[in-house]
């Protein structure tokens, strides 16, 4: 399968449409609405869960079931606290970057839609050049242009309001997919494109495939923990991003090395089962995919780890497209990377046979 043969205008507006929705963590369920119906044609049914997670299913009356998975869920900011004079502070929901958001547009979402705003920031006029602040979670604040605090909350803006940016899906030269939440939404984007290939090419698996878009990864993890217990898989094939590591600032010791272009990342932990992982490996190296290789020390820091450490322990591996800027509003990654992991894990699931344990004692 050629990998210039992936994308389509169709794929590309489901994309940009899927990633410009926003799906911040716990509240993801709007554009989990929008993957389900784009991938409908393509699977037998649905699983959903209560916190909002949505699964596709192929071949659901099958014992042996594989999953693939990527996570919906985006960072984002709460509503922490408003002053007297109507200015509003932020907590974390999820790894949200505080030194990116002076003079940030954002969007609160609150029950009468949502309220504009921007991240204010002193002008450079004003600040002491002997001692700059650094943004910080306790200076940086919103500004929706209310006089004071009765005129926030009548606007209704109230305490525990979620925040998004409101930046929008960009190409950059040609080929580099430009986006805030790209980190993963580009997973769930990844795993349905899979889905509609095994359809579009008519190939009947020996199992029950769940593709599965989980919510909740950027607090830990927590969709995929509730809905492994539900499927209760044989395998699991997780995408998420990792770090473009050859940009400025970047320790690459630390870090190791990757980039985008120069195709998916293939992980090695204590997480990856490594039968499983090397059927991968071999199955790139057969179909002639360029991959690149990522150690991790402890955990994975990915779905990966929740699934791998469920129902007794489930056979897991983890695929990755390497990203620039991650948790910013231009998170980058590369057109061809993308169809590639497309097609590993299209062709990985060709590989794998019904009733595998990927046991090393047999």
């Amino acid at each position: 399968m050629s990998a210039k043969k992936i994308l389509n205008k169709k794929s590309m507006d489901f994309l940009e449409k899927y990633l410009n929705n926003p799906s911040p963590t716990g509240y993801e369920w709007e554009g989990q609405k929008l993957w389900m119906d784009y991938i409908k044609p393509y699977v037998d049914t649905f699983i959903t869960d209560t916190y909002g997670t949505a699964v596709g299913v192929i071949n659901p009356d099958a014992k042996y079931k594989v999953v693939i998975e990527g996570h919906s869920d985006e960072i984002s900011w709460y509503v922490n606290y408003i002053t007297d004079n109507g200015l509003i502070y932020v907590i974390r929901n999820g790894g949200s970057d505080h030194q990116i958001a002076p003079s940030k547009w954002v969007d609160i979402h609150t029950k009468n839609g949502i309220v504009k705003g921007v991240f204010g920031w002193p002008a450079i006029h004003t600040r002491d050049s002997s001692k700059e602040e650094s943004p910080k979670l306790d200076n940086i604040f919103i500004d929706i242009g209310a006089k004071d605090k009765a005129e926030v909350e009548k606007i209704g803006v109230h305490v525990g309001c979620v925040i998004t940016y409101p930046d929008t899906f960009q190409i950059l030269n040609k080929d580099k997919f430009v986006c805030r939440a790209i980190d993963n939404r580009v997973g769930g984007f990844m795993i349905a494109e899979v889905a509609r290939l095994l359809k579009e090419n008519k190939k009947a698996l020996p199992f029950g495939l769940y593709i599965t878009n989980s919510v909740q990864e950027e607090i830990g993890l927590k969709g995929a923990e509730m809905i492994t217990q539900r499927i209760k898989p044989n395998v699991a094939i997780i995408t998420d991003v990792c770090h473009d590591t050859t940009t400025p600032m970047i320790e690459k010791k630390k870090q190791g090395h990757t980039e985008i272009g120069a195709g998916p990342v293939i992980s090695y932990a204590p997480a990856v089962q490594n039968k499983l992982r090397e059927r991968i490996i071999e199955t790139a190296e057969a179909s002639k995919i360029p991959f690149q290789r990522m150690a991790a020390s402890r955990y994975t820091g990915t779905d990966t780890d929740a699934f791998a450490y469920s129902n007794g322990g489930v056979a897991s591996a983890l695929i990755s497209l390497p990203l620039r800027y991650m948790h910013t509003t231009v998170e980058t990654v590369h057109k061809d990377d993308v169809e590639n992991v497309i097609r590993l894990i299209y062709e990985t699931l060709l590989n794998i046979k019904e009733g595998e344990t990927f046991s090393y004692f047999e």
